[in-house]
């Protein structure tokens, strides 16, 4: 094994709540001239309100090298299962039609 590659292999721990992870369906991108901040957002149909259910804070430098890795897979997925349609965005709150009543 290389001096190289030695210094880049990390020992990641991966406990099992963190394992299950988190359902998202929306997130929000803020930034400053030193962060960005990443609200992931579940929205429940027909619910007036939506909780953050993960808030992620990044570096610029690194908020780029996620990009980058981000864009990454999804060209190695798209690849290997075919294009992800994008569907048009619908507007926040979105409509995910009618409200049920009890």
């Amino acid at each position: 094994m290389s001096e190289e590659s030695k210094k880049q292999q990390i020992n990641i721990e991966l406990d099992e709540k963190t394992a299950e992870g988190t359902y998202s369906n929306l997130a929000v991108i803020n930034h400053s001239v030193s962060e960005f901040v990443v609200d992931f957002i579940s929205m429940m149909p027909g619910a007036p309100k939506a909780k953050v259910k993960s808030r992620i804070v990044l570096t610029p430098q690194h908020a780029k090298k996620f990009l980058r890795a981000l864009s990454d897979n999804v060209d190695r997925f798209e690849k290997a299962h075919g294009v992800i349609k994008d569907y048009e965005q619908q507007p926040i709150p979105m409509n995910f039609g009618p409200t049920g009543e009890a």
